[in-house]
């Protein structure tokens, strides 16, 4: 079954509940088991969201744009982050929805360039959000568990994705038995 932008919105609003939570704490402390601090991860997080509404929108073929958006920055206010989540979010799916089903774009350039159609550009963007939202949760001492549904989806749609092999660390989530456990363990944490 397919991830879908709906997904996208639900897993948005499960990240935006989660990081409001953590609002008054600080966001300066490593996120989980990676060396960037929760600001610098929830940066790039909305990012992550941003960049397959970018290289949808481009159309290129052969590479990704040759420029980029701009996110707040690792130094925001958490609370500008999870607002420009949920921008980065309306901005995906927006850009989807209005792509028609011929369209192709370069989803990913590891370990090379590769395209695909509008609605492989969604759990791209919602693979590393998940994962970097929970990085984010674990640094705040934030409970992050998104339910099984909606993980198996996310974890169906990408499974024979080729970053899986392609980032160090990385190995294809496990078929079958929980899906968010899988995520986690698959992508190194």
């Amino acid at each position: 079954m397919a991830f879908t932008c709906g997904d996208l919105d639900e897993l948005t609003g499960l990240v935006v509940e989660a990081w409001r939570a953590g609002i008054g704490r600080d966001w300066t402390v490593q996120a989980g088991t990676l060396e960037w601090s929760c600001l610098r991860t929830a940066d790039h997080a909305v990012d992550t969201v941003f960049a397959p509404a970018l290289f949808l929108a481009s159309r290129k073929l052969d590479s990704y744009p040759t420029y980029g958006l701009f996110t707040p920055g690792a130094d925001a206010d958490p609370a500008v982050l999870i607002e420009a989540l949920q921008t980065a979010t309306r901005t995906l799916t927006a850009v989807v929805k209005a792509a028609g089903p011929s369209v192709r774009a370069v989803i990913w350039r590891r370990p090379e360039a590769e395209t695909r159609p509008p609605e492989d550009f969604v759990p791209r963007g919602a693979l590393e959000l998940i994962l970097h939202a929970h990085d984010v949760c674990a640094g705040l001492g934030i409970a992050f568990q998104p339910p099984d549904p909606l993980c198996e989806r996310l974890r169906d749609h990408t499974a024979d994705w080729p970053m899986w092999t392609a980032v160090p660390g990385w190995h294809p989530p496990a078929p079958t038995g929980p899906a968010w456990p899988a995520l986690l363990h698959a992508s190194g944490r």
